[in-house]
């Protein structure tokens, strides 16, 4: 621990030489008076934060006590009109004397211009798959070659673009 009479003797010769003899004196005034300075700005900071956070609670506490003030009444809005670019339709249902319904002719009614009627009944599997070689004796007059590209897939190809469209067969 450092004690007081140990740092005399080091200040006394660092100082002694080049200094008089109250300049010790006169900086160890001058740094209590800045020491004693800086103390008074501290305490005086901390008065005034207390002055202004008292004063604005009292602000706040007096504006809550305060009765309220009539509301003057809002002036009214000017209603802007716009034309609108669309018509609104509003749908209803017809009357029921309006709505018409159909309902079927007794067996006594009907007339007829014709005394029968044919009826055509459609029936499925009337074709027969013809072989490669039926195929090709169809096409006979114009060059074509049958090309398999796979177990049931078969392909035409004529030589002749023309005839890829299409041609008469009679």
């Amino acid at each position: 621990m450092n004690h007081k009479a140990d740092n005399d003797p080091l200040l006394a010769d660092v100082l002694a030489e080049a200094a008089p003899a109250d300049f010790r004196d006169a900086m160890l005034g001058e740094t209590l008076r800045q020491v004693r300075r800086r103390r008074r700005w501290r305490q005086t900071r901390r008065a005034a934060a207390l002055l202004v956070a008292l004063g604005l609670c009292g602000i706040f506490i007096w504006q809550k006590n305060l009765p309220p003030r009539p509301m003057a009444p809002a002036p009214a809005l000017a209603v802007k009109t716009v034309a609108k670019n669309y018509q609104l339709i509003q749908t209803r249902p017809f009357p029921v004397s309006a709505i018409m319904a159909t309902q079927p002719l007794a067996a006594g009614q009907f007339i007829a211009s014709a005394g029968t009627v044919a009826r055509i009944r459609t029936s499925g599997g009337n074709y027969r798959v013809i072989n490669d070689d039926e195929l090709l004796a169809l096409v006979a007059s114009h060059p074509a070659v049958l090309i398999r590209t796979g177990p049931r897939s078969e392909e035409l190809v004529f030589a002749n673009p023309d005839d890829q469209a299409g041609f008469p067969l009679n």
